[in-house]
């Protein structure tokens, strides 16, 4: 049941640390977790795929880890792209603690935690990486993605992975509607990897005059 509240800014589970262990060719984490923040007892499938698959962060810029939990994903582009920065984005105060930890026992001084509305956040990124929030309700997820896509800087682009069963499809068709080129990358285990980029000079998206 906690699980179902990881997007609740101050979770009301009890503690429960564990260990998560993240295993891809090219990087080992052992990582923190606790209840309270999403998939606490494994690295979700989703993610997985996500990282297996998902073009590689470049070198360099601004990363956007959107929802980042204990960190998988913030930590593993941290350690491929030890000259970019990496920010952690995550409403969930438990998670941003976790994240933090985590990438500070695993040295990567490249990530940065912070709330949603924290200023420090820039104003563009060289990519966007995420498995959604899906359960804080269909309005609520698009309007999180509208305004974080909107902060990709000009030629990035946006890795996302979610289930066939909580809306993958429809969430394609939604972007595309929204004026986004949508590519699924990958499928695997009831789960979508889209690779989501701009079809409109930026200047003009969501400008009438």
């Amino acid at each position: 049941m906690t699980s179902q509240h990881y997007f609740e800014p101050q979770p009301k589970a009890a503690h429960r640390p564990g260990l998560v262990r993240v295993v891809l060719p090219d990087v080992y984490l052992e990582l923190a977790t606790d209840s309270g923040v999403f998939s606490p007892g494994r690295l979700d499938p989703g993610t997985r795929l996500l990282l297996e698959r998902a073009p590689a962060p470049p070198p360099a810029g601004d990363l956007l880890d959107l929802g980042c939990g204990y960190g998988p994903i913030a930590c593993v582009l941290a350690a491929r792209s030890p000259g970019a920065t990496v920010w952690a984005v995550d409403v969930n105060e438990r998670a941003l603690g976790l994240c933090a930890r985590n990438a500070e026992a695993a040295g990567l001084r490249n990530v940065r935690v912070a709330a949603p509305d924290d200023p420090a956040i820039p104003g563009r990124f060289a990519g966007i990486w995420s498995n959604p929030p899906v359960r804080i309700g269909k309005a609520p997820l698009h309007d999180l993605l509208r305004g974080w896509l909107s902060r990709l800087a000009p030629g990035a682009g946006a890795s996302l992975v979610m289930g066939r069963n909580l809306g993958a499809d429809s969430l394609h068709a939604w972007l595309e509607q929204e004026g986004w080129s949508v590519t699924r990358l990958a499928a695997r285990s009831g789960y979508r990897l889209l690779q989501v980029s701009p079809t409109i000079p930026e200047r003009t998206r969501g400008d009438s005059r």
